[in-house]
């Protein structure tokens, strides 16, 4: 069976990983993988499709029960998960959605104060099927850290959006983390969303990490950045795409 999260004392680094193996029947998803994610800090994960991203996310996250695993996962007590689909409650209204599990005055007000964080304010009563596709995902994102959690995890969560919208998406959730101050890991596809974005990005490959960048770029980022360019190029070889031009790692 799959070794589920422990709990990490208040000094400790957020995300303690060492030989994490995680395997589906006689296949090896996760193969040994080690991280450590310092309080406060923005990590992206890229890998091709099938590399094991999501099955770590899940693991982080205790979602894999049935899996069979080994190894030592430790994580706050407080974390929240953001997925591609926002995953509201149609039967719920926005701000029950946000306060999911919270109650009274207190409750409702960290919900309202979540909302206008987001660019909600005012939309409390509206249902879910009265939003588009990025006010989903806003109010999401504001359920996922109406809590306060040490450690958010988000699971390709702009990924059904459209290009403009996932940019505005990308500027508010720099500036929640900015705020908030979680550790948090993204899953991602997209190269150039997880440079503008985070602290280190990882790549994991067939199971392994393989790679462990700091972007030490200045926020907001720049894509037009000779050293944008850099990151991508050397990301994208690490991922496999042949990019012309490219140095050889």
């Amino acid at each position: 069976m799959a070794q589920h999260p422990g709990k990490l004392k208040p000094e400790a680094n957020a995300v303690h990983v060492r030989n994490l193996v995680r395997r589906f029947a006689a296949k090896t998803i996760l193969d040994g993988v080690d991280l450590d994610i310092a309080e406060g800090e923005f990590v992206a994960l890229l890998g091709r499709s099938g590399s094991g991203k999501s099955t770590f996310l899940r693991a982080l996250a205790g979602l894999d029960y049935s899996v069979e695993g080994t190894g030592t996962l430790e994580t706050p007590e407080s974390l929240s998960v953001v997925f591609q689909d926002a995953r509201l409650l149609p039967w719920r209204s926005v701000i029950q959605n946000v306060t999911l599990g919270l109650h009274g005055p207190s409750g409702r007000e960290a919900g309202r104060k979540a909302l206008a964080e987001v660019g909600l304010e005012g939309r409390e009563t509206a249902w879910p099927n009265q939003l588009s596709g990025g006010e989903q995902q806003r109010v999401a994102l504001a359920r996922s850290l109406v809590r306060e959690p040490a450690l958010l995890l988000a699971d390709e969560p702009f990924g059904a959006l459209d290009a403009l919208t996932r940019l505005k998406m990308h500027d508010l959730l720099r500036e929640l983390c900015a705020r908030h101050r979680p550790a948090v890991l993204l899953v991602t596809h997209d190269v150039d969303e997880a440079i503008s974005l985070a602290d280190r990005i990882l790549v994991l490959d067939e199971g392994r990490l393989i790679e462990d960048l700091r972007i030490d770029l200045p926020t907001p980022r720049n894509h037009g950045d000779p050293r944008f360019a850099e990151f991508r190029s050397h990301l994208l070889g690490r991922l496999g795409v042949d990019v012309p031009g490219r140095k050889a790692a």
